[in-house]
């Protein structure tokens, strides 16, 4: 992801990636979620705390943490699902996920909601297999994400599919270069997201 990350951003800014030294090892169940937060927020707080962290990416595609460093914090957060998913449904289309994961189906759906993207949400479309074997196997991985994408565009009638997952950043890539219809990959989209942020102007003080 911090390679991905590295791409979209170009030489613009420095990219300092941080794996939380506890918690889930990879997160595919709302339990896992929920056991994620307290350990995304620590290494956040920490990364700023020393200094030099002018944004934080949350790499995980449930945003475990965001809500709370945004809180916690002064500079801007990211989350990979929030970006991809209000990018996706930019000027009014409609979107489909595409992700390796069923045990989040109800914390995606949820986030959808949050959003506001409800009536613009085609459908959660999931590979066959076990994610942590998928993960293992990257080939495979964007071989059955394909079929996924497809049966968001060809199934449900999405104008464009989110691929729903941080370490499904490699196959996003390359899913947007198989399919002409547009293929949302959640760092590159978080990376954006965070560029925005930081050349914004600050805002006017009220009163």
């Amino acid at each position: 992801m911090a390679a991905i990350a590295r791409r979209a951003l170009g030489e613009a800014y420095e990219v300092h990636p941080v794996t939380v030294p506890d918690g889930p090892p990879m997160i595919v169940t709302e339990p896992a979620l929920a056991a994620a937060v307290p350990h995304v927020v620590a290494a956040g707080l920490a990364a700023r705390a020393e200094g030099a962290c002018a944004a934080i990416l949350v790499g995980a595609f449930g945003d475990p943490g965001v809500e709370e460093l945004r809180a916690a914090t002064d500079v801007p957060v990211a989350g990979l699902a929030e970006s991809a998913l209000t990018e996706a449904a930019a000027q009014g289309a409609h979107f489909g996920i595409a992700t390796t994961t069923p045990g989040l189906a109800a914390s995606i759906a949820t986030g959808v909601d949050r959003l506001g993207l409800t009536d613009r949400y085609t459908g959660l479309r999931l590979t066959a297999g076990d994610p942590q074997l998928l993960a293992a196997s990257p080939e495979l991985m964007r071989e059955r994400l394909a079929l996924a994408v497809e049966a968001c565009l060809v199934q449900d009638a999405a104008d464009t599919v989110v691929i729903g997952g941080g370490p499904l950043g490699d196959a996003a890539w390359w899913l947007q270069t198989r399919f002409a219809t547009p293929v949302v990959a959640p760092v590159p989209a978080a990376c954006r997201r965070i560029a925005r942020a930081l050349s914004a102007p600050p805002p006017t003080p009220s009163g």
